[in-house]
């Protein structure tokens, strides 16, 4: 089959690998019909690289059709459509038991100290082959994929791969009392999502903060209203001009709530990105020790949000962040009374909420969410699009 692979720091290819098999009888073979590149892609096109090798099958955005499911699989036959979510979870243990998915008990990677596997995503999270190919092996299948009508285009339902439960998950964990604001800092597919969700489910305002025109003028076509960094600048870490700006709309004490949906590809931070990239060029066994011990972020968005949010409000992270070492205003954090959530989405643990809106009416807008839909071939080169920003390409889906 074809397959998008890594290959080095912003190198990725197309290559012929072999093709799946069903390997437990609980297994399935999906052939997809549509897969997306996620924000956090570009974490191990650009920065992760000592946890990859050569040939790594990447992506973990992926939906398609079941063309063979192993001889303990109950809850689909072939010709089944699905969805599949990048968590690897059983469904069965203690946590999945909880709704907290990503940190599945059964695919842990232990010898990492991480939780839930992910598919296409590194040696830290099991380095199981990803979705960004023409078939995908998919574990658990009586209890992970997401089956899905036939007749409704792709875009309708693959967004329940990642997008959808992350930026679900993301308003939930801000807890935006009813009628109340949200700012939204970085506008990517997850951020803009997480606005769309909080407008729908009743949030009064929310300010969504970029940098990038079309991501600022697509939000404000949805109702956000959105604010430019490039018009607010940032003057010194904590982004003083932004935060005054969102605390001009909300009778100057900030938002209820703040979403901080970039991570750690926030911008600014200088020494941090140079500490990014030097570990970057770093043989990867030097590499990978240094990141697990001594990790830094640029995390002006973090220090943003802190600033912006009201006293007593909360801040959720959707964002990724990986440092092991990053330095947190905790004065601050304690004097304001915030509360702060984190984590990899619960995929499944959102599903049921996410289902209903992806009728026809379409509330979120999830048709037409994608501003590229490109070949698998062109992989590479979205890729590097999608890096720069380019081209207006905010969502991308790969066709195999």
């Amino acid at each position: 089959m074809r397959a998008l692979t890594w290959h080095g720091k912003r190198d990725v290819r197309v290559d012929t690998v072999p093709d799946p098999r069903i390997e437990r009888p609980t297994d399935v073979i999906v052939r997809i019909t549509s897969t997306g590149i996620c924000g956090s892609d570009l974490h191990l096109y650009e920065l992760l690289g000592p946890y990859l090798a050569p040939g790594d099958i990447l992506g973990h955005e992926p939906m398609g059709v079941v063309e063979e499911a192993g001889a303990a699989v109950a809850a689909l036959v072939p010709g089944d459509r699905v969805v599949v979510p990048f968590n690897v979870s059983c469904g069965t243990c203690f946590m999945c038991g909880q709704g907290l998915h990503s940190q599945c008990e059964t695919t842990q990677v232990r010898e990492h100290g991480k939780g839930a596997a992910l598919f296409g995503y590194s040696k830290l999270y099991g380095e199981v082959p990803g979705g960004q190919a023409e078939y995908l092996r998919v574990p658990f299948a009586n209890t992970l994929p997401i089956k899905v009508p036939h007749g409704p285009p792709d875009e309708r339902f693959v967004y329940l791969s990642d997008v959808l439960p992350t930026a679900w998950q993301a308003v939930e964990y801000a807890a935006v009392p009813e009628g109340g604001t949200l700012t939204v800092l970085g506008l990517g597919p997850i951020g803009d999502m997480a606005a769309r969700i909080a407008l729908h489910r009743g949030a009064s305002l929310v300010i969504g903060v970029d940098l990038v025109p079309e991501r600022l003028e697509r939000a404000r076509a949805r109702g956000v209203t959105t604010l430019d960094l490039r018009e607010h600048g940032k003057t010194g870490t904590d982004g003083e001009e932004i935060v005054a700006a969102i605390r001009d709309l909300t009778d100057g004490r900030g938002t209820d709530s703040v979403i901080d949906a970039v991570g750690m590809e926030a911008h600014g931070a200088p020494g941090a990105k140079a500490a990014q990239q030097f570990v970057g060029l770093l043989p990867h066994a030097l590499a990978q020790k240094l990141m697990d011990r001594a990790g830094v972020d640029r995390m002006a968005a973090l220090h943003t949000a802190i600033e912006a949010v009201r006293r007593g409000g909360t801040i959720s992270l959707s964002g990724v962040y990986g440092g092991m070492t990053d330095p947190l205003p905790m004065l601050t954090m304690f004097d304001k009374q915030i509360q702060l959530r984190m984590g990899q989405a619960n995929v499944r643990r959102w599903v049921d909420d996410i289902l209903p809106l992806l009728n026809d009416d379409d509330p979120l807008g999830v048709e037409g969410f994608a501003t590229h839909i490109l070949p698998l071939e062109e992989g590479p080169r979205a890729y590097k699009t999608f890096q720069a920003k380019d081209e207006g390409m905010i969502k991308t889906l790969l066709t195999p």
